[in-house]
């Protein structure tokens, strides 16, 4: 019997069938990366939204984007060890059910006021967070080391779509009734006052709610897709040896740019879009 390793055929079927594999996961997980640019830029338009309705300071209504990059901050170290004990593909199951969660939260937040809307943002971000920690690295493993730049570089393109679609869809879905300011609804007695107010923060339900279950399907298809198994590294010798993650200087100066420029770039396109 010939060894499948020295027939050619075999073996080129062999490759091909890995890389179709690797292609269908390829692009699964590149709609994930749509998915979560989407629903990151969706917050531009509920800043000015919920401003209107809860007659907000500026200050006030960019908790919106503190409570929702402060779950990036607080869910990563432990998404990190979710995904080692889950593995890759369970892991992002799981936040895309989380998200999908935080998004059927702006139902009773409609009907709950501002904090329930910020506690609901805060559910969604730590879904996405644990789907980032799961996506980012598998689509480095899914190929070659050679062109794993290139694969995440087109995933982000993706992403970036995805943040670009969304102020528009959410204007005509969120925006497109009309907001009456602080000094017209302080014309109008208590009762229309609370309608109007409802009927704004209801502006919201229909446009998560969908993404709630666009997201329960995605977790459906993502678990029962045949991706490949991905192995950890144990890497945790070698780090601890040289004095832990922390004492990479490079590592420490990219965290802090990265800081930096997303905060100016969330405040920038918070602000902008009021105007």
């Amino acid at each position: 019997m010939q060894n499948p390793i020295q027939n050619p055929t075999v073996a080129s079927a062999a490759v091909d069938g890995e890389r179709n594999q690797h292609t269908g996961a390829l692009v699964i997980v590149t709609i994930l990366f749509f998915m979560w640019g989407l629903i990151t830029s969706l917050n531009d338009v509920l800043i000015p939204h919920l401003k209107s309705i809860y007659t907000l300071t500026y200050m006030q209504a960019m908790l919106v984007q503190f409570c929702f990059f402060g779950a990036y901050f607080i869910v990563s170290l432990p998404a990190g060890a979710l995904i080692r004990r889950l593995g890759y593909q369970n892991g992002a199951v799981t936040g895309l059910l989380i998200a999908a969660a935080g998004c059927a939260l702006f139902y009773p937040a409609s009907n709950g006021g501002y904090g329930m809307f910020l506690f609901a943002l805060f559910v969604l971000a730590s879904g996405i967070t644990i789907l980032q920690v799961a996506a980012n690295p598998y689509v480095t493993a899914l190929g070659p080391a050679r062109t794993a730049a290139s694969r995440l570089t087109l995933t982000q393109a993706f992403n970036s779509l995805g943040t670009t679609v969304a102020p528009a869809l959410g204007g005509i879905l969120i925006l497109s009734t009309v907001v009456l300011s602080a000094d017209q609804l302080a014309l109008l007695p208590e009762a229309e006052q609370a309608a109007h107010r409802a009927a704004e923060a209801a502006a919201v339900q229909g446009p998560y709610l969908g993404l709630a279950a666009a997201l329960v399907l995605l977790a459906v298809m993502f678990a029962m897709a045949r991706l490949p198994k991905i192995a950890f590294e144990d890497t945790t010798a070698a780090v601890d040896a040289k004095g832990g993650a922390m004492s990479y200087r490079h590592l420490v100066l990219g965290a802090l740019g990265i800081f930096l420029y997303v905060g100016a770039e969330v405040s920038i396109g918070s602000f902008l879009i009021n105007f």
